[in-house]
């Protein structure tokens, strides 16, 4: 059962009174705890000072998968495994050509010809060849193996992630 509040004007005022102070007093409280220092920055929390909340902090959080893989910059192209052993496979829409020489070994080189800048074609007998006038190149390094061409092709980057090839 609620008992009225007494209006006791001798005791120091009105219930009014009484509930304003009240509220003052707990406002002048909060403005306390919330105020700055004289330099303008806030007070230092108790854990900055290394004195206990009284409450433990948090454990970190622990890894125990293993790391997630990155995502490869990059344009993906293809399966490593659709590269043969001791060939390549022309991406005439990248103009890039990517070899493998040896198991696990690949290399990419610009699809254009030095020649007459026509895009090569196959990849067989361990030479990048050029349909349009037989310009061979090595599919270790792109050099010339067999003319008219005047130099080699220009080196590609690409990166093998997850079993696929990314042109970088």
């Amino acid at each position: 059962m609620r008992q009225p509040i007494e209006n006791d004007t001798a005791g120091g005022g009105t219930r009014r009174e009484l509930l304003a102070g009240a509220g003052l007093a707990g406002l002048a409280g909060v403005a306390a705890a919330c105020g700055g220092s004289e330099s303008g920055t806030a007070p230092a929390t108790p854990s900055e000072t290394g004195q206990s909340s009284g409450t433990p902090a948090p454990a970190p959080p622990t890894n125990k998968s293993p790391e997630p893989m990155k995502k490869p910059s990059g344009t993906k192209l293809a399966k490593a495994s659709a590269i043969p052993v001791g060939g390549g496979r022309v991406f005439a829409g990248r103009k890039v050509v990517v070899t493998q020489p040896e198991k696990g070994e690949f290399y990419a080189f610009s699809a254009t010809c030095t020649h007459r800048g026509c895009t090569v074609g196959p990849v067989s007998g361990g030479t990048i060849n050029c349909p349009c006038h037989g310009s061979k190149y090595s599919i270790e390094d792109a050099s010339v193996q067999a003319g008219p061409a005047p130099r080699g092709l220009a080196r590609r980057d690409v990166t093998v992630n997850g079993g696929e090839i990314y042109l970088t």
